[in-house]
């Protein structure tokens, strides 16, 4: 490369003048990239430099560059694909998604701190959203209902309708994190309603009266009554709590006897 190519190589970088400090080299590095992405500097869909002009730019080594962008790869902030240019790809719950399946690992103890979390962040974000939400948000809350009303006693439809119902309500909440938070939870609260869903208990009685606390719960966010959002959806976790207690039970009781049972 030429000296004009190089000095136009080097207007054109998004770290220029991002000399960094040699120690913690690769936090440094991922703390400078993440910046250029936050400053608009590199988008979403935008292409990463190379590890070599990465290493350039930053007067690191290859190796730390290479391990800089595993890092950001596993946070999601790129994608890497083999034989292909690494991309910068907009936020996602991917990452928290992965972390709490493996926190929760399918266990009682863990299934129960999901439902717990669940009871201390979406009271709130339901009046969040009466006091935030939009007409667009408001048309795709009703839509799930009709869903979910279509779906009373088809368990599989049921579920995916009301994890989608949840994480509507999140999403018109104004808040990212609060949304990232109740996406990334998807994969565990799926195995706590398949569960609940299932019981033999479950009457069409029953069925109803959960679909109806879902419509008081949108009936508050459409005027915007936050008190009243926030007490719905209070309601409907605390109806599920009988159902919860018995999942845990029928699952200790399914584990000692597992446990008995060895020769």
């Amino acid at each position: 490369m030429n000296d004009a190519a190089l000095a136009a190589a080097i207007d054109n970088d998004p770290f220029g003048g991002s000399d960094v400090v040699p120690t913690r080299l690769g936090d440094a590095l991922i703390a400078r990239i993440t910046q250029a992405i936050h400053d608009g500097r590199l988008k979403p869909g935008d292409a990463l430099p190379s590890e070599s002009r990465i290493a350039a730019s930053f007067g690191v080594s290859k190796p730390i560059a290479r391990e800089a962008i595993r890092q950001l790869a596993a946070m999601g902030v790129v994608h890497i694909q083999q034989g292909k240019v690494t991309r910068v790809q907009a936020l996602n719950a991917a990452p928290l998604d992965r972390f709490f399946r493996f926190a929760v690992s399918g266990s009682k103890t863990g299934l129960i701190e999901a439902v717990e979390l669940r009871r201390i962040l979406e009271p709130p974000i339901a009046a969040h959203s009466a006091e935030r939400r939009s007409d667009a948000d408001l048309e795709r809350l009703r839509e799930i209902l009709q869903r979910m009303e279509a779906a009373l006693g088809d368990v599989p439809l049921w579920i995916e309708a009301d994890l989608d119902f949840h994480e509507a309500v999140a999403a018109s909440a104004g808040n990212r994190l609060l949304d990232f938070q109740i996406r990334g939870l998807r994969p565990v609260i799926r195995q706590v309603m398949e569960i609940f869903n299932s019981r033999e208990a479950r009457t069409q009685a029953d069925w109803r009266q959960t679909y109806e606390r879902h419509v008081r719960v949108v009936e508050a966010i459409a005027i915007g009554d936050t008190a009243a959002a926030q007490a719905a959806m209070n309601k409907h976790f605390e109806a599920a709590e009988a159902a919860i207690a018995e999942i845990a039970a029928s699952r200790e009781e399914y584990h000692d006897g597992r446990t008995r049972a060895r020769p």
